[in-house]
């Protein structure tokens, strides 16, 4: 199967795979989108794939997802990700980062690397003495994602659960980086949670700090919940998991969380409600904006809390779009999200 075949190419602008056998990196950088400034941006994901096929799946979903995501934000970028074929508890070196900043730095421009899962501020920073074409370096967005899916989670509650916050039911999934910030939020507002994650460590600080129930990682899909909150990667919910789901909506901050579109309406045949992803995870991009870290654009020491937060009021109102636009022309939220913003790149590019 040829690369133009691929059950997820969406017209995807440009497609790398590197190799830098010295220092073991094996990557692919799928660029989405470039509109309409001739920039896209994303983040690098380190993940020890079973293949390669797997790997270049993965790419283009992100890549697509953040096209959607800077769209809806109204941030004038395309979308592109960086899927790098490592562990990165044994493979990740200085080397092997520094090789993967001389080929970013190969596109000249067209894309802008970030942090994601398996990456760090850190390993940017190295990255960064063999490109310029880097961001976040110095600050940490996790704290704007955790609240932006807060934010989302607690007005698509209010919407289609007509429920509250206090006393809601939200099983976490992942409670690292962005799923410990949301559960904070959600125990501060006064909600229930029950929390899984392969680190021990973590689930017990959700545990200690938020009062948190814990389950193994595969009963997490079975816990009679209100909200099923995925924030670890992304994939996990399929037709097996959806069959076992216990609650009346998903709604989480990790990218893909749909095994495919189709299971999008699997979830609505079991009447949960699916809050898009790329969707209630923008508060990243949105806070990182506030600080002139938008892609392209000068680094800073350090995101400022309020302005970030206040940002992520953006994802209440794009929800409000989806879920109108739902029910105006019978589309599942997933399909109304992906519609609303392949309008906005296209006003973008018009």
């Amino acid at each position: 199967m040829s690369l133009f075949e691929h059950p997820s190419f969406a017209d995807h602008e440009h497609v790398s795979f590197f190799c830098d056998p010295a220092s073991g990196l094996r990557a692919i950088v799928a660029i989405h989108s470039t509109a309409p400034m001739g920039v896209a941006g994303g983040g690098c994901r380190m993940v020890d794939y079973p293949s390669s096929a797997e790997a270049l799946t993965d790419a283009l979903r992100l890549s697509k997802a953040m096209s959607y995501k800077l769209a809806l934000a109204g941030l004038p970028s395309g979308g592109a990700k960086t899927v790098v074929i490592a562990d990165p508890r044994r493979d990740k070196t200085e080397a092997l980062l520094r090789a993967l900043g001389r080929c970013v730095d190969r596109l000249g421009g067209r894309y802008i690397i970030a942090e994601d899962v398996g990456t760090t501020p850190a390993d940017m920073q190295l990255i960064g003495e063999e490109t310029q074409y880097v961001v976040g370096r110095k600050a940490d967005t996790t704290p704007a994602t955790g609240y932006g899916v807060f934010v989302g989670l607690r007005h698509a509650a209010k919407r289609r659960l007509e429920r509250d916050v206090e006393g809601l039911h939200v099983a976490i999934q992942g409670v690292g980086g962005v799923g410990s910030h949301l559960a904070r939020h959600l125990h501060e507002a006064g909600a229930r949670l029950t929390v899984a994650d392969p680190d021990r460590d973590a689930v017990a600080e959700a545990e200690r700090r938020f009062d948190a129930e814990s389950v193994s990682t595969d009963a997490i899909y079975d816990v009679p919940a209100d909200v099923f909150a995925p924030c670890a990667l992304g994939g996990t919910v399929d037709s097996s998991t959806v069959a076992r789901l216990g609650v009346g909506m998903v709604a989480g901050g990790a990218n893909n969380q749909l095994a495919s579109p189709a299971v999008a309406r699997t979830l609505a045949n079991r009447e949960i409600v699916f809050a898009p992803d790329f969707v209630l995870n923008m508060g990243g991009v949105l806070g990182a904006a506030q600080e002139g870290l938008q892609l392209g654009g000068d680094d800073a020491d350090d995101i400022d809390e309020a302005k970030a937060f206040a940002s992520c009021n953006r994802i209440a109102e794009v929800l409000d779009d989806v879920f109108t636009l739902s029910r105006r022309e019978d589309l599942l939220p997933h399909e109304a999200a992906e519609r609303l913003a392949q309008r906005a790149i296209a006003d973008m590019t018009s």
